[in-house]
């Protein structure tokens, strides 16, 4: 048995359609979605990663969240500037030193916790809502090997990537 090579995906016969054209149209559409639900609290789709590692551990260091995200120093520039203009987070240098820039929420901040979270949830209940909970379980072990493969550290990615709601 043989699989389609396609690189287009169009809506129909998604099922014929390779796995390496598959993961970019879900992974699109997941962010459009999470995009549309973050806006209810002022969020951009992967502002929410920030946030997510800054209620574990606040302040962080700009470098150590840019390392966490795996994206870009300019790009995380740009998303916390976002989120410093809207209020949820505050940068500043380090005391002890002067060239690393420390990273904060604001209480703003810290008020998106609980509706990001459940945000999260409606989001995860969606994603998930065509399967079963065996396949639901199946999908994160398949998704994890995927990425285990597709990274040389097989880190999962940035915070929320395997977060998963409560079982109902």
């Amino acid at each position: 048995m043989t699989r389609s090579t396609s690189t287009s995906v169009d809506g129909g016969g998604l099922e014929d359609a390779s796995i390496s054209s598959l993961i970019p149209t879900v992974s699109k559409a997941h962010r459009n979605l999470a995009g549309s639900l973050l806006a209810e609290v002022g969020l951009a789709a992967g502002q929410q990663f920030v946030l997510m590692l800054l209620w574990k551990a606040s302040p962080t260091s700009q470098a150590d969240l840019t390392r966490q995200l795996m994206i870009e120093p300019p790009t995380a520039a740009k998303m916390l500037a976002r989120l410093e203009k809207a209020g949820f987070i505050e940068r500043r240098r380090s005391a002890a030193d002067g060239r690393v820039v420390l990273v904060s929420l604001t209480e703003s901040g810290r008020a998106l916790e609980a509706p990001v979270t459940s945000i999260w949830t409606r989001l995860e209940e969606q994603t998930t809502s065509d399967l079963t909970p065996a396949e639901q379980a199946q999908l994160r072990h398949l998704l994890s090997r995927v990425t285990r493969s597709l990274t040389a550290d097989g880190d999962p990615g940035p915070p929320g990537a395997a977060a998963r709601p409560a079982a109902r």
